[in-house]
């Protein structure tokens, strides 16, 4: 069964709730290796990011209830 972008949104958001934040890099090493790398890609400035369709999903979902920390590279629940 293929796994979707909206899935992975999905798990974010379940895992900020419980949580209250999550660091970006546990996020991609966790997407990379539970959902896959087709998820996850390298930006310009050679950094792991998720992708666009990710974080297309994840914005709809938490609907402004969740921030990214710039400075500390993790999403929290607000």
């Amino acid at each position: 069964m293929e796994v979707t972008a909206q899935e992975v949104a999905e798990w974010m958001v379940k895992e900020i709730r419980f949580r209250g934040s999550l660091y970006q890099t546990d996020a991609i090493d966790y997407v990379k290796t539970r959902f896959g790398e087709q998820f996850v890609f390298v930006n310009e400035i050679g950094n792991a990011s998720l992708s666009k369709e990710v974080k297309k999903a994840f914005r709809k979902l938490h609907g402004g209830r969740i921030a990214w920390d710039r400075d500390g590279f993790f999403w929290a629940w607000t």
